[in-house]
């Protein structure tokens, strides 16, 4: 229920949004407008306010099916039009009026994603903070030195400078786009007991996926925060219970390795498979002021095709966190940044889509959208506010993409009208629109199958 809930909430305002944008430049250039209607099919609410602009009788209408909207306004190509209402039609506009009532819907779209990543940067956010896991054997961040349990303090593409680090979740968004567009990285890590601070490079241009996915952030080499490597509750009978490990036990070597983070505890265990069977150990343990050995020899479990190792335990503690919040212009600017960079990464994405160079598979429809809509509603306000914004700067960069049947479609026929001093042809136009609807209309199959896969298969 709160998926569903969370879904139709965040269609309603993003589509609202959109075509308001639409209907007030449309109001402010002085076209008349018709209707205002969040979704299609039947109607389930309309009311027409009392008071509007002169010229104004504009209906706003709800409809059965959220995925989508529409503002229709006076058109003498849509309906005949009175010789005295002529001037209120949408045809009969300047280009720079046409332009800037097609322009409004995504421009909406992309200030409302400044507006919720500014919110968010006001309230502030628990994240963790931005001290590593172990990295992944062969990855850039153990080519690189890292070794665990390292704090960045700042962070930056090479050759630019240094910014500060104050989450995690900082730290990953950088090495996202850093993977993305094939960019070094720098890490300046803070001082420790082992020793001054001291600067790592990941070299991210070497970095090769064609998803973003969890494979991505696997040749990266850092998965996670840091988190403590001790065992949380036992289950009764598992094989942490039979080697006599218990809640609160600080694991500090498995053999001759140590471990160093939960992270790194829980792939081992996976890890303790052959030929098979679980590979008993010895695990050397901290309880208390005591320090034990015990063997443990893990339960195998299958994962699809995979046999892994499982002890019957949670592994790892939650990592550390710290509040995250900026001041009122702070916010905004980080807000307006943030903005920009996932709309340049959408754009470079879908372009890397399109040229082969990155798989279909990054696609997502209706369903993926749904599923994190319901998670991120469920881990409260300000994840949900973040979703939100994504999904905004997805929804206006998406419309600008030089489509027919897209707004960005239209804004390309404005731009030959003003190159050419004429309009596009009504043949050229049909032609266009069949061939926009029918790209569409793959894209959206593409989407819904990789939904389908991702959440089914």
């Amino acid at each position: 229920m709160l998926t569903i809930v969370a879904f139709i909430v965040a269609l309603g305002l993003l589509i609202a949004v959109h075509e308001y944008g639409h209907y007030r430049v449309a109001v402010a250039c002085g076209v008349k407008v018709l209707r205002f209607s969040v979704g299609f099919g039947k109607t389930i609410y309309r009311w027409q306010p009392r008071r509007q602009k002169l010229g104004q009788c504009t209906e706003f209408v709800i409809g059965a099916f959220p995925l989508g909207g529409y503002v229709k306004m006076l058109d003498e190509r849509e309906g005949p039009v009175a010789p005295e209402e002529r001037h209120l039609a949408f045809n009969t506009q300047p280009l720079r009026s046409r332009t800037a009532i097609v322009a409004a819907g995504p421009v909406a779209n992309l200030l409302l994603a400044v507006l919720l990543y500014a919110t968010v940067n006001w309230v502030g956010v628990e994240e963790p903070k931005p001290i590593i896991a172990g990295p992944v054997a062969g990855s850039a961040a153990d080519r690189a030195g890292l070794r665990g349990g390292e704090e960045i303090e700042k962070a930056g593409f090479e050759g630019e400078a240094l910014q500060a680090v104050r989450s995690f979740e900082d730290l990953r968004w950088l090495l996202t786009r850093g993977a993305l567009d094939g960019r070094d990285v720098r890490l300046q890590l803070a001082p420790s007991s082992e020793g001054a601070g001291r600067q790592a490079l990941l070299a991210l241009s070497q970095v090769r996926s064609p998803d973003a996915d969890v494979q991505l952030f696997r040749k990266i080499g850092i998965m996670g925060p840091w988190t403590p490597p001790v065992i949380g509750e036992v289950m009764a009978g598992g094989a942490a219970d039979r080697a006599g490990l218990r809640k609160g036990d600080v694991i500090l070597f498995i053999g001759a390795t140590r471990v160093l983070d939960g992270q790194q505890l829980r792939d081992r265990i996976r890890a303790s498979v052959k030929t098979g069977e679980g590979v008993p150990d010895t695990w050397q343990v901290r309880r208390g002021d005591r320090t034990l050995e015990l063997a443990v020899a893990p339960d195998i479990v299958r994962d699809g095709e995979t046999a892994i190792g499982r002890i019957g335990a949670y592994v790892g503690a939650p990592p550390q966190f710290v509040t995250v919040r900026y001041g009122a212009a702070e916010g905004l600017s980080k807000g307006a940044q943030r903005t920009w960079e996932v709309s340049v990464l959408t754009l470079r994405m879908m372009a890397r889509m399109v040229i082969g160079q990155a798989s279909l598979k990054n696609l997502s429809g209706p369903l993926t959208i749904a599923d994190y809509a319901g998670k991120s509603a469920s881990l409260g306000l300000t994840q949900y506010l973040v979703f939100l914004a994504l999904i905004s700067v997805s929804l206006g960069v998406l419309n600008l993409l030089p489509l027919p049947v897209l707004d960005g479609g239209h804004l390309m026929y404005y731009l030959w009208e003003a190159v050419t001093g004429r309009g596009v042809s009504d043949a050229w136009m049909e032609r266009l629109q069949r061939g926009g609807v029918a790209v569409l209309l793959v894209m959206m199959s593409i989407a819904l199958f990789n939904d389908v896969t991702r959440l089914f298969g």
